[in-house]
């Protein structure tokens, strides 16, 4: 389900942040399914309990995932979770995207079917 790539630059949190999100959007887990706690979640992925801490409370405060005392942590009903970043960070993001592939000599149109290719593979 979630799966760390420890060669990324992306830091682990935030992979597991967007695994969790990418998961969400294909149906894998559903609202209302319960999350591993953070220390299993830990163990299955062998790193420390701090680093999903830290990735479960940014999913929290995006409205991704909720915690019920005495009871877990589910995945929020995604009609009512909030935006997952400012927009503008991540325009900011593919910015530095576009600039590296029309540098490389792709053209808008090119662009926009990688877009549409990455988009339809999710």
């Amino acid at each position: 389900m979630i799966e760390i790539d420890y060669k990324s630059s992306l830091p682990i949190y935030e992979q597991i942040i967007e695994q969790f999100k990418l998961n969400i959007v294909k149906g894998i887990f559903r609202p209302g399914e319960s999350v591993a706690s953070v220390r299993k979640m830990a163990a299955m992925l062998d790193i420390t309990p701090s680093t999903v801490a830290k990735a479960y409370a940014e999913l929290e405060r995006q409205g991704v995932i909720e915690t019920i005392r005495s009871k877990g942590t589910y995945i929020s009903d995604t009609k009512t979770s909030q935006p997952s970043a400012d927009v503008e960070k991540i325009k900011k993001r593919m910015l530095s995207d576009v600039i590296e592939l029309k540098h490389s000599g792709y053209s808008l149109k090119e662009m926009q079917q990688m877009l549409k290719e990455l988009y339809d593979s999710i």
